[in-house]
């Protein structure tokens, strides 16, 4: 059974990885422990702890007698990301179409998130849609039958969701942009297009790029 600093220090870690990767607290943001501290209802133990940990997944810089600083996503840190996660994705889907393609059931799963992401999108909700555009690829990473695809995308997810959700917040549009890119990735991946469905990943991540 966990104590209860172990549960205040996860409460802690979650709630501030949350605010980091929602954008709610942006890079260069400077975090108190103090503050912290009292926002939450808790003593400053657990919340260093949360900080040692977010400052070992490279979320926060801790400065001696100042706090943490919320790391910024660099250019650089971006295109590291995409790479990996083109790598993943490209590989995964290159074992799908190896299979045959989607099956009746992973095909149903794509319509329906697909539905999903076009109600978010109506609305313009950045939050609803970033997590159904990660379930988008994820559903073509697990397709795969993969495990080691899927463990390494996770590794990814906490990066990748902060990068969504830079994206889609700088520019209400690219909601709709992501959503036809998807709409047109499920095609492909449905109708056995290799080369196309690898051309557009390719052009998704890239858009992501550019607006870094």
């Amino acid at each position: 059974m966990e104590s209860k600093t172990e549960v205040a220090a996860e409460r802690a870690y979650v709630t501030t990885k949350n605010g980091i990767i929602s954008g709610a607290l942006p890079g260069g943001s400077l975090l108190s422990e103090v503050a912290v501290s009292a926002d939450l209802g808790l003593s400053r133990t657990p919340v260093h702890e949360a900080f040692l940990r977010l400052a070992a997944e490279q979320l926060l810089d801790l400065q001696p007698r100042r706090g943490a600083v919320v790391r910024p996503v660099t250019p650089s840190e971006a295109a590291d990301v995409l790479a990996m996660r083109h790598a993943i994705e490209a590989a995964s889907a290159a074992q799908l179409f190896g299979q045959g393609g989607p099956d009746d059931a992973v095909r149903a799963e794509i319509d329906e998130n697909l539905a999903r992401q076009r109600d978010f999108v109506a609305v313009e909700d950045v939050d609803g849609f970033v997590d159904v555009d990660d379930e988008f690829h994820l559903l073509v990473v697990r397709a795969s039958g993969n495990p080691i695809a899927e463990h390494f995308y996770e590794q990814l997810r906490a990066r990748q969701q902060r990068l969504r959700n830079l994206l889609l917040r700088i520019d209400p549009a690219n909601l709709q942009s992501s959503l036809v890119d998807h709409e047109e990735l499920a095609a492909c991946l449905c109708d056995g297009d290799t080369d196309r469905y690898s051309a557009l990943l390719q052009a998704h991540f890239n858009r992501y790029q550019g607006a870094l």
